[in-house]
């Protein structure tokens, strides 16, 4: 395999959830044999014009657990330019969660293709129902679980297809705030890395939640905008028609809640777009994103979030706008940025092909990310 940290090249990097298969927690949790697909199918319009459900043409309804279905989505990402994959990875003090995906290709060195991991270090709850409070696996925090925690990372850091900036492996945290002892916890991984023969670790906090926060208090190298970056204001797609609006506010309540457009909160992708492209820079390094879609009414039966008016017309835009901006403020093996995502389904926010659109939002990718050939 060519080195994939050796091109100085622009490097669009997608998010990859794994949840995409059976295993005994999710048996347990959501009933016999439920994966995301479980929701994904069942979900309905919530109101006239509401793309729902979002339905695989190309690959399917897949199962992770077969290997070949992970080659077939490295070679569709590969071919609308699509750099590498940043998988969610699930570590409880030791108990993994969807681990099979990433083991599997990890043992089998397939497929041939760039990744990251990203460690989704929240408690695992019941929020995809909209039940947050109902704590499912606690996230406990200790240092000798950090040292645990970068001894098991350690094989998937050294793997030759693992994407590096200068020779350190690229390694993300979803909620970095979250560790009480993070500063402390930093030390030891970047410890054990130089240990294990690495310069250092390459670290990105997700910045999500906490906004405007320098990485380096956390000592971390860089932040990761989160797409969509919910701490804009937005204002209601509802209130964009005032007089509908209005009408809608005298209907019965019934009526209300089954319009959908009230009982859920409705936002213009088009408005999203164009704030965050208008975002200024950081005083750090903050890596941009970008996101397809977004609704992820499949998961939350009700105040699901949902963005209206996406196209691969505007999402082409955006892609070319922050491909233009990575390749002004970054420089070599840190010209990348990231999309959200490649699979999320249950979130309506995917750039795997789907009924509707087929392979259009592959195409915008590729396109913008055609319009912007990174300098040497």
């Amino acid at each position: 395999m060519q080195n994939p940290n050796s091109e100085n090249k622009l490097k669009a990097i997608a998010l990859y959830l794994p949840q995409f298969h059976p295993f005994k927690e999710n048996d347990e949790w959501w009933g016999k044999g439920f994966t995301e697909w479980t929701n994904v199918t069942k979900s309905k319009p919530k109101f006239k014009g509401h793309y729902q459900p979002h339905l695989p043409t190309d690959l399917g309804y897949y199962d992770l657990r077969l290997l070949d279905t992970m080659v077939e989505q490295a070679s569709l990402a590969k071919t609308y330019g699509v750099y590498g994959f940043c998988f969610y990875h699930y570590w409880f003090n030791g108990k993994l969660l969807m681990e099979t995906p990433l083991e599997q290709m990890l043992k089998s060195k397939k497929p041939d293709f760039p990744f990251c991991l990203c460690w989704a270090n929240e408690n695992w709850t019941r929020r995809w129902d909209g039940m947050e409070a109902d704590v499912l696996i606690k996230q406990n925090y200790g240092l000798e679980d950090d040292f645990d925690h970068i001894q098991y990372l350690m094989p998937f850091f050294k793997d030759e297809r693992y994407i590096k900036i200068d020779g350190k492996p690229v390694y993300l945290m979803y909620r970095s705030e979250l560790h009480p002892n993070i500063n402390e916890a930093v030390k030891i991984w970047r410890d054990e890395a130089k240990k294990a023969g690495f310069e250092d670790l390459y670290l990105i906090r997700v910045e999500n939640f906490k906004h405007d926060f320098d990485p380096q208090y956390h000592d971390f190298d860089a932040s990761m905008e989160f797409a969509p970056d919910f701490s804009i204001p937005l204002q209601k797609y509802s209130k964009k028609e005032p007089v509908s609006h209005f009408l809608r506010k005298l209907l019965h309540k019934t009526a209300i809640k089954a319009s959908g457009l009230l009982a859920n909160k409705v936002f213009d992708y088009e408005e999203i777009v164009d704030k965050m492209t208008k975002k200024a820079p950081k005083p750090y390094k903050y890596f941009r994103s970008v996101f397809p879609s977004w609704d992820n009414s499949a998961r939350r039966a009700k105040d699901a979030t949902v963005f209206v008016n996406s196209s691969p017309e505007k999402f082409q835009q955006w892609v070319t706008n922050t491909a233009s901006y990575t390749n002004e403020h970054f420089k070599g093996e840190e010209r990348l940025f990231f999309i959200n995502a490649w699979n999320e389904w249950a979130e309506g926010c995917h750039l795997e092909p789907d009924q509707q659109y087929g392979h259009r939002y592959l195409q915008a990718l590729k396109n913008g990310l055609e319009s912007n050939k990174a300098k040497p």
